[in-house]
């Protein structure tokens, strides 16, 4: 079947932050690393997302049933944004998930794409994001590069 990729609407908020947490429990977090109120957290994210920084997510459909998504919005920063947007404004995609028996089958990276035109649409020059190591060769494909981003845990 051949797969469409669309613009969510704001019904499926819900689905696309399903996702999400799946997204993490494919990645090896236990359920108990996440929030009870993950749900909450991520609902209330895509809301003041969408008000603030130009969010939008797309999902992947086949045959009418919704096997993934994705989204993007203008990046709020980790520090201030002291540069003008001619030099530098970041959009950030997060939350890229296809079901499992839909992988491997470019979904991913349309789905990535189609995040990739909408920052640029609302004036993104830069794109940003923290690969799964499973998603990390399809962006590698749509051209990203490592970058100098370094963390260290730190003792609990």
């Amino acid at each position: 079947m051949t797969p469409t990729i669309r613009a969510a609407t704001v019904t499926e908020d819900t689905l696309i932050a399903q996702h999400f947490y799946q997204l993490w429990l494919d990645n090896g977090l236990s359920p108990e690393m996440i929030c009870p109120d993950w749900q909450v957290i991520t609902l209330s994210f895509i809301t003041q997302a969408r008000r603030e920084l130009g969010y939008q997510a797309f999902v992947a459909e086949v045959a009418g049933q919704v096997v993934g998504s994705a989204g993007g919005q203008r990046f709020a920063g980790c520090y201030p944004i002291a540069f003008t947007p001619a030099f530098r404004a970041d959009g950030y995609i997060w939350g890229v998930y296809v079901e499992p028996e839909y992988r491997q089958r470019g979904l991913g990276k349309q789905l990535t794409q189609r995040v990739l035109d909408h920052l640029q649409r609302i004036g993104c020059t830069r794109a940003v994001l923290n690969a799964s190591p499973s998603g990390k060769s399809v962006y590698e494909r749509l051209g990203f590069q490592p970058s100098n981003a370094m963390y260290l845990n730190l003792p609990v």
